[in-house]
């Protein structure tokens, strides 16, 4: 089962992108390729993340590095999507946005609740390797029934937060998304729990193409982690701001 042709939740591991294609490149996708060019990345978002912070508590306004980070980050997503082979170009530009857009939020949430981001950053490190400990010892299985209720919920999720942005920025609050209520909480929890499962059908995806496709498209393999991995963090940061407020 598929919804609009994609077999995973994540954009970057459908079958639009992963559609065979003739090629005589003698090297192929690799575990090794896919974990270096991550870190690479997440170097680099941690690099603007942390500048993005410093400038923060020197002082300066960084709403506009943290919006600006989030725009630029959503273009090259686009990019990528509609135009593959770009993967490898745009997506430290996407790594570098998303560090500005990390960093703003972090720094907010640790300006009135110190530690929180590294928590969240704690916990968010602890469900991937929960995760792809669970995956490679087969203790839950990326049926196609599975797949099929993972990608309903994310795009019902990712729906509501276009729709909750769009209100937001017509100056109409959306409680449910944006509040502290019960409500507000569950659907978090929610979020946090199908962005974990995501994890799983990621995995899932780059266990049947490595070995298989050129070595390029590891650019595309460490693109869809990036999207899950900031996904997570910023669904477990908000649930443990949340919390905070209430207790």
């Amino acid at each position: 089962m598929s919804i609009f042709g994609l077999r995973t939740s994540n954009p970057a591991f459908n079958r639009y992108f992963w559609r065979k294609q003739k090629t005589y490149s003698k090297s192929k996708m690799s575990i090794s390729g896919i974990i270096f060019k991550s870190f690479a990345m997440l170097t680099l978002v941690g690099i603007t993340a942390t500048y993005t912070w410093r400038l923060f508590f020197a002082g300066v306004e960084v709403k506009w590095y943290t919006t600006i980070g989030m725009f630029v980050a959503i273009v090259c997503s686009l990019f990528i999507s509609f135009k593959h082979s770009s993967a490898k170009y745009l997506l430290p530009i996407y790594a570098v946005a998303k560090g500005f857009f990390l960093g703003g939020i972090s720094a907010y949430a640790h300006n009135r609740f110190p530690n929180l981001p590294f928590q969240a950053i704690a916990v968010t490190i602890t469900t991937f390797f929960v995760m792809l400990f669970l995956y490679r010892l087969k203790l839950i299985r990326v049926t196609r029934e599975f797949r099929a209720i993972v990608i309903t919920a994310s795009a019902t999720i990712f729906l509501f937060y276009f729709i909750g942005w769009v209100l937001w920025f017509l100056k109409i609050d959306v409680p449910i998304l944006w509040g502290t209520s019960w409500f507000a909480i569950g659907f978090n929890i929610v979020a946090a729990i199908i962005a974990s499962f995501s994890l799983l059908l990621d995995f899932y995806y780059i266990d049947r193409q490595v070995g298989r496709y050129p070595k390029e498209r590891e650019w595309l393999a460490t693109w869809g982690l990036l999207i899950t991995l900031i996904w997570l963090y910023v669904e477990v940061l908000r649930l443990m701001r949340k919390l905070a407020i209430r207790f």
